[in-house]
Protein backbone atom coordinates (compact mmCIF):
# COMPACT_ATOMS: atom_id res chain seq x y z
CA UNK A 1 0.00 0.00 0.00
CA UNK A 2 1.55 3.52 -1.16
CA UNK A 3 1.84 6.67 1.08
CA UNK A 4 -1.46 7.95 -0.56
CA UNK A 5 -3.57 5.43 -0.25
CA UNK A 6 -1.99 4.98 3.74
CA UNK A 7 -2.78 8.49 4.73
CA UNK A 8 -6.63 8.05 3.13
CA UNK A 9 -6.97 5.08 5.26
CA UNK A 10 -6.21 6.44 8.09
CA UNK A 11 -8.47 9.57 7.92
CA UNK A 12 -10.90 7.49 6.58
CA UNK A 13 -10.69 5.52 9.99
CA UNK A 14 -10.95 8.54 11.73
CA UNK A 15 -14.07 9.35 10.05
CA UNK A 16 -15.23 5.50 11.16
CA UNK A 17 -14.11 6.95 14.50
CA UNK A 18 -16.30 10.59 14.66
CA UNK A 19 -19.99 9.62 13.31
CA UNK A 20 -20.96 12.73 15.61
CA UNK A 21 -18.76 15.01 12.71
CA UNK A 22 -20.38 13.53 9.73
CA UNK A 23 -22.94 16.15 10.03
CA UNK A 24 -20.55 18.77 9.60
CA UNK A 25 -17.75 17.82 7.39
CA UNK A 26 -20.39 16.03 5.15
CA UNK A 27 -22.27 19.79 5.08
CA UNK A 28 -18.64 21.92 4.67
CA UNK A 29 -17.19 19.31 2.04
CA UNK A 30 -20.74 19.67 -0.01
CA UNK A 31 -21.51 23.40 0.57
CA UNK A 32 -18.27 24.94 2.15
CA UNK A 33 -17.53 26.89 -0.88
CA UNK A 34 -20.03 29.34 0.13
CA UNK A 35 -17.53 30.22 2.63
CA UNK A 36 -14.87 31.13 0.09
CA UNK A 37 -17.75 33.62 -1.40
CA UNK A 38 -18.03 35.19 1.42
CA UNK A 39 -14.44 36.17 1.80
CA UNK A 40 -14.25 37.17 -1.56
CA UNK A 41 -16.77 39.60 -0.34
CA UNK A 42 -14.92 40.72 2.39
CA UNK A 43 -11.66 40.76 0.60
CA UNK A 44 -13.38 43.45 -1.83
CA UNK A 45 -14.85 45.40 1.17
CA UNK A 46 -11.23 45.42 2.93
CA UNK A 47 -9.58 46.68 -0.46
CA UNK A 48 -11.98 49.61 -1.23
CA UNK A 49 -11.48 50.68 2.18
CA UNK A 50 -7.77 50.41 1.74
CA UNK A 51 -5.05 53.31 1.19
CA UNK A 52 -3.13 50.40 -0.66
CA UNK A 53 -4.33 50.50 -4.54
CA UNK A 54 -2.74 47.31 -5.32
CA UNK A 55 -4.95 45.70 -2.83
CA UNK A 56 -8.23 46.34 -5.19
CA UNK A 57 -6.24 45.33 -7.94
CA UNK A 58 -6.00 41.94 -5.82
CA UNK A 59 -9.55 41.68 -4.89
CA UNK A 60 -10.15 42.18 -8.92
CA UNK A 61 -7.79 39.40 -9.96
CA UNK A 62 -9.31 36.96 -7.35
CA UNK A 63 -12.33 35.91 -9.08
CA UNK A 64 -10.29 36.04 -12.10
CA UNK A 65 -7.94 33.61 -10.57
CA UNK A 66 -10.64 31.26 -10.16
CA UNK A 67 -11.71 31.33 -13.62
CA UNK A 68 -8.38 30.85 -14.82
CA UNK A 69 -7.79 27.88 -12.26
CA UNK A 70 -11.07 26.29 -13.47
CA UNK A 71 -9.53 26.91 -17.26
CA UNK A 72 -6.69 25.10 -16.56
CA UNK A 73 -8.25 22.25 -14.24
CA UNK A 74 -10.52 20.48 -16.67
CA UNK A 75 -8.54 19.41 -19.21
CA UNK A 76 -6.58 18.13 -16.37
CA UNK A 77 -9.51 16.05 -14.88
CA UNK A 78 -10.99 14.51 -17.97
CA UNK A 79 -7.68 13.45 -19.30
CA UNK A 80 -7.07 11.54 -15.98
CA UNK A 81 -10.09 10.92 -15.11
CA UNK A 82 -9.27 8.93 -11.84
CA UNK A 83 -11.83 7.26 -9.86
CA UNK A 84 -12.34 8.07 -6.78
CA UNK A 85 -11.91 6.28 -3.67
CA UNK A 86 -15.77 6.47 -2.92
CA UNK A 87 -16.12 4.11 -6.20
CA UNK A 88 -12.95 2.15 -6.11
CA UNK A 89 -12.65 0.88 -2.97
CA UNK A 90 -14.77 -1.17 -0.75
CA UNK A 91 -15.24 -1.62 3.09
CA UNK A 92 -14.50 2.40 3.69
CA UNK A 93 -17.49 5.36 5.08
CA UNK A 94 -18.35 7.40 2.22
CA UNK A 95 -20.21 10.29 3.18
CA UNK A 96 -20.18 11.80 -0.52
CA UNK A 97 -19.68 10.66 -3.68
CA UNK A 98 -19.46 12.37 -7.69
CA UNK A 99 -19.08 9.66 -10.69
CA UNK A 100 -16.61 11.91 -12.32
CA UNK A 101 -13.27 11.48 -11.88
CA UNK A 102 -11.37 12.72 -8.77
CA UNK A 103 -7.99 14.72 -9.71
CA UNK A 104 -7.19 17.30 -8.99
CA UNK A 105 -10.47 18.22 -6.64
CA UNK A 106 -12.28 21.07 -8.18
CA UNK A 107 -13.54 22.09 -4.65
CA UNK A 108 -9.71 22.60 -3.51
CA UNK A 109 -8.73 24.25 -6.97
CA UNK A 110 -11.51 27.25 -6.33
CA UNK A 111 -10.66 27.00 -2.33
CA UNK A 112 -6.73 27.29 -3.40
CA UNK A 113 -7.43 30.05 -6.08
CA UNK A 114 -9.67 32.38 -3.61
CA UNK A 115 -6.47 31.60 -1.04
CA UNK A 116 -4.00 32.72 -2.83
CA UNK A 117 -5.75 36.25 -3.86
CA UNK A 118 -6.71 37.16 -0.90
CA UNK A 119 -3.51 36.97 0.70
CA UNK A 120 -2.21 39.61 -1.73
CA UNK A 121 -5.43 41.65 -0.47
CA UNK A 122 -4.80 41.43 2.94
CA UNK A 123 -2.56 38.76 5.22
CA UNK A 124 -5.13 38.68 8.00
CA UNK A 125 -8.00 37.57 5.59
CA UNK A 126 -5.35 35.41 3.87
CA UNK A 127 -4.67 33.34 6.83
CA UNK A 128 -8.43 32.83 7.37
CA UNK A 129 -8.84 31.47 3.65
CA UNK A 130 -6.02 29.69 4.64
CA UNK A 131 -7.55 27.55 7.33
CA UNK A 132 -11.07 27.04 5.54
CA UNK A 133 -9.22 25.84 2.57
CA UNK A 134 -7.44 23.46 4.69
CA UNK A 135 -10.35 22.37 6.49
CA UNK A 136 -11.59 22.10 3.00
CA UNK A 137 -8.89 19.66 2.15
CA UNK A 138 -9.37 17.76 4.53
CA UNK A 139 -13.24 17.29 4.53
CA UNK A 140 -13.14 16.03 0.88
CA UNK A 141 -10.72 13.22 1.76
CA UNK A 142 -12.81 12.57 5.12
CA UNK A 143 -15.91 12.44 3.07
CA UNK A 144 -14.65 9.58 0.78
CA UNK A 145 -14.74 11.62 -2.18
CA UNK A 146 -11.24 12.01 -2.84
CA UNK A 147 -7.42 10.91 -2.25
CA UNK A 148 -4.75 12.83 -0.19
CA UNK A 149 -2.99 13.89 -3.51
CA UNK A 150 -6.36 14.99 -5.45
CA UNK A 151 -6.30 17.67 -2.48
CA UNK A 152 -2.73 18.32 -3.08
CA UNK A 153 -2.89 18.69 -6.30
CA UNK A 154 -5.42 20.96 -6.05
CA UNK A 155 -3.50 23.28 -4.09
CA UNK A 156 -0.63 23.43 -6.27
CA UNK A 157 -2.81 23.78 -9.12
CA UNK A 158 -5.52 26.79 -7.35
CA UNK A 159 -2.11 28.48 -5.92
CA UNK A 160 0.49 28.61 -8.99
CA UNK A 161 -2.70 29.76 -11.29
CA UNK A 162 -3.67 32.22 -9.14
CA UNK A 163 -0.46 33.82 -8.30
CA UNK A 164 0.84 33.23 -12.26
CA UNK A 165 -1.93 34.78 -13.61
CA UNK A 166 -2.09 37.72 -11.32
CA UNK A 167 1.79 38.14 -12.10
CA UNK A 168 0.25 38.67 -16.04
CA UNK A 169 -2.52 40.52 -15.32
CA UNK A 170 -1.40 42.91 -12.37
CA UNK A 171 -0.20 45.96 -15.33
CA UNK A 172 -3.91 45.58 -16.83
CA UNK A 173 -6.26 45.63 -14.18
CA UNK A 174 -4.11 48.59 -12.38
CA UNK A 175 -4.76 50.88 -15.78
CA UNK A 176 -8.44 49.72 -15.85
CA UNK A 177 -8.94 50.39 -12.04
CA UNK A 178 -7.15 54.21 -12.66
CA UNK A 179 -10.34 54.46 -15.27
CA UNK A 180 -12.37 52.99 -13.23
CA UNK A 181 -11.53 55.25 -10.84
CA UNK A 182 -12.44 58.49 -12.57
CA UNK A 183 -15.96 57.22 -13.52
CA UNK A 184 -19.40 56.28 -11.48
CA UNK A 185 -17.73 52.17 -10.88
CA UNK A 186 -15.37 55.00 -8.30
CA UNK A 187 -17.27 54.10 -5.59
CA UNK A 188 -16.80 50.38 -6.45
CA UNK A 189 -13.06 50.32 -5.77
CA UNK A 190 -12.36 53.18 -3.29
CA UNK A 191 -14.24 55.18 -0.38
CA UNK A 192 -12.18 57.73 -0.28
CA UNK A 193 -13.19 61.47 -1.33
CA UNK A 194 -13.88 62.38 -5.05
CA UNK A 195 -11.21 64.92 -4.37
CA UNK A 196 -8.49 62.52 -3.39
CA UNK A 197 -6.47 61.38 -6.38
CA UNK A 198 -2.99 60.03 -5.15
CA UNK A 199 -4.79 56.56 -5.30
CA UNK A 200 -5.80 56.91 -8.59
CA UNK A 201 -2.53 57.98 -9.47
CA UNK A 202 -0.72 55.45 -8.47
CA UNK A 203 -3.16 52.68 -10.36
CA UNK A 204 -1.85 54.49 -13.76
Amino acid sequence: MNLDLRIFHSINDFARDTPWLHPLMAAYANDGLLVFLVLLLAGWWLARKSTDPAAMVAAVWTPLGVLAALLVYYPIAVSVNEARPCNALHDIVVLHCNTDGGFPSIHVVIAAAVTAGLWLVDRRLGIVAALATALMAFARVYVGAHYPRDVLAGLALGIVVSMAGYALARPVLRRFLGFAGRTRLRLLVTNTPTDTTDGVRKLQ
